[in-house]
């Protein structure tokens, strides 16, 4: 029976499957249709050969708790509650139980819901996947864990010196299904993760209902680990970057897996695939509870200023490929400036489903995928720590931007012309006063609207929030 679908085409559901696939700290630059030279990524290649590869496609945050938030609530992370890293302490809140997500929504409309993988949106039960509209669930509830183990590094306050620097220690086993704490010890947790996605399409063949499977991998996010079988293709680089190119191409060889058991059950012809990642590459310390103290540049932004913690554009541009043979047209690079928060809207009316009643700051932009439209985003904005960032058209505001998250801006005010200058090399800050004007009181609306809903309504529903937050991994 191999290869031959569990179904016709024509009794698919009228309403279009969902997979959302998110990879981790995952920069601008390293796929293989964006030209990289190091890592493989033939199967993520096809599929952007398949649909559009969106090279202006935006997260939300440089970080990763916040921009996950966006991503599945349609909205700014200010405007959902969640504005830094989680911390991994099992009491450690996050996602409000009242801020509806992309889950919640097509459930309501009769989709199965499934996530695959990483969660970082509260460790707390009323934070948790099955509060948030998933009815099944496998994965690690916090930010980071080992990929065989399955231990994540830093779930409490005891701090460890090293280097100068001190940093969160302890680890504690992370690993989840439905609720309930289970343990696969020495499995690779990307190849855990393509298995049950697997399986979860396979299901999807024998259900009449549309499903929206969300897998947030954890690669390539730290430690560095990755079984010798995917190290071989690249034994002649460093070490450090064998083994992320390796981490990358598992992950890469585990979606082209998936989409392979879509089509052997007749189903990807109506389904929607989203691949994206959280944030740009991490500069952080790796593997440091496996004896490496060495920084380690991570993955590559390409041709972008900046990575994982900054505003520049290497933080928050991060890959982007949609795929929906019955719907988008095949071959696309869309240039359009879009971002994660547009996924819930665009995804809901896809789905036929009403947004009129969610609160959403992101737009369905269908039409700019389906039918060549330009972006719906007059202007957009990004807020971390101090930075504050506003993009409209081609012209990029950066308010004390930072390209190492311990460190001072250089520039503390920062206009590029995207157009002209994507690596945001030179400031334009002192020709254009007028278009920093017009700018800078933009961000600061913007801004000042985030302070004030997290004053009043985030802080006393979650008061002990801040002492969950990891904000940076290092603490002075």
């Amino acid at each position: 029976m191999t290869g031959v679908p569990v179904h016709d085409e024509q009794s698919e559901p009228a309403r279009p499957n969902i997979i959302v696939f998110v990879s981790d700290d995952h920069g601008y630059g390293d796929l293989g249709i964006m030209g990289s030279e190091t890592v493989h990524t033939p199967r993520l290649d096809d599929l952007a050969r398949s649909g559009a590869l969106l090279t202006s496609w935006y997260a939300n945050s440089p970080v990763c708790s916040p921009s996950r938030a966006s991503l599945l609530t349609g909205r700014y992370p200010g405007n959902a509650g969640v504005r830094s890293i989680l911390q991994g302490y099992r009491t450690t809140p996050g996602l409000a139980p009242q801020v509806p997500t992309l889950a919640t929504a097509l459930r309501e409309l009769g989709y199965r819901t499934e996530l695959i993988g990483k969660w970082h949106l509260g460790l707390t039960v009323e934070s948790r996947p099955e509060a948030h509209g998933f009815e099944a669930s496998f994965g690690h509830l916090a930010g980071a864990i080992d990929y065989y183990s399955h231990i994540h590094y830093s779930p409490n306050n005891r701090r460890v010196p090293m280097n100068g620097r001190t940093y969160f220690g302890a680890p504690i086993h992370d690993l989840w299904e439905n609720g309930v704490e289970v343990y696969h010890d020495g499995e690779y947790m990307t190849e855990l993760v393509r298995d049950r996605a697997v399986d979860a399409v396979r299901t999807a063949g024998s259900d009449r209902r549309p499903f929206f499977l969300y897998v947030p991998f954890n690669a390539p996010h730290y430690p560095l680990h990755a079984p010798e079988n995917y190290k071989e293709p690249f034994r002649h680089l460093p070490w450090p970057q064998m083994i992320m190119a390796a981490m990358i191409s598992a992950m890469d060889e585990a979606i082209g897996r998936i989409v392979d058991e879509l089509e052997r059950q007749g189903l990807r012809e109506n389904t929607v695939i989203l691949f994206t990642s959280d944030n740009g590459p991490s500069r952080e310390i790796r593997n440091w509870l496996d004896g490496g103290q060495d920084a380690y540049p991570g993955s590559s932004a390409g041709p972008l200023k900046g990575h994982k913690f900054s505003l520049f554009e290497g933080g928050i541009r991060v890959p982007g490929i949609v795929s929906w043979p019955a719907r988008i047209p095949a071959g696309q690079r869309i240039d359009e400036p879009l971002a994660a928060m547009d996924v819930f809207p665009t995804v809901l009316a896809a789905a036929e489903g009403d947004t009129s009643g969610y609160e959403l700051d992101g737009t369905d932009v269908l039409p700019v995928l389906a039918n060549g439209a330009g972006t719906p985003h007059q202007a957009l904005f990004w807020e971390q720590g101090e930075q504050t960032a506003v993009r409209q058209g081609r012209w990029k505001l950066t308010l004390n931007g930072q390209l190492e998250e311990s460190l001072p801006a250089e520039d503390p005010v920062f206009l590029a012309d995207l157009d002209d200058d994507l690596g945001e090399t030179r400031n334009l800050a002192d020709d254009l006063p007028t278009v920093v004007a017009e700018l800078r009181d933009a961000a600061d609306d913007f801004r000042a609207g985030i302070e004030k809903r997290w004053a009043e309504e985030w802080l006393p529903a979650i008061p002990d929030y801040d002492t969950h937050v990891f904000p940076s991994g290092v603490s002075k």
